[in-house]
């Protein structure tokens, strides 16, 4: 199983990225995908969940009406749209593969390297 996430940088306050994570070595169609993140000094925070058809099961309050996870099972590929960023969302954001086709937050198998996300003026 390999996860490769992408699309991070540099954004200003209410700016947007969009975060990619390339997925191979499972049936991506098969499960559901997360994103989390981890602020500096602080624990692993579980972001978003959508299941293996693409519904979203589950949106952390603080990203609701601002981040859009979505999924490409033709190119096995998991997307997080975030708009309207703050500081806070400042971040090292990862996407993980869930246990089936349905998971809850934090159950997950693997998880790839992250990439930056920093939210700065």
């Amino acid at each position: 199983v390999q996860l490769v996430e992408s699309g991070g940088g540099l954004a200003q306050p209410g700016g947007s990225l969009r975060l990619s994570c390339a997925a191979s070595g499972f049936t991506f169609s098969s499960y559901a995908m997360n994103w989390a993140r981890q602020a500096p000094g602080k624990g692993l925070e579980w972001v978003a969940v959508i299941d293996n058809r693409g519904y979203v099961t589950w949106l952390l309050d603080s990203a609701k009406h601002r981040f859009t996870i979505s999924r490409d099972n033709a190119k096995s590929t998991l997307y997080l749209q975030m708009n309207a960023l703050r500081p806070e969302d400042t971040a090292l954001y990862y996407c993980a593969k869930g246990l089936g086709p349905s998971s809850r937050q934090y159950d997950y198998d693997y998880m790839g390297q992250g990439t930056q996300v920093t939210v700065s003026s």
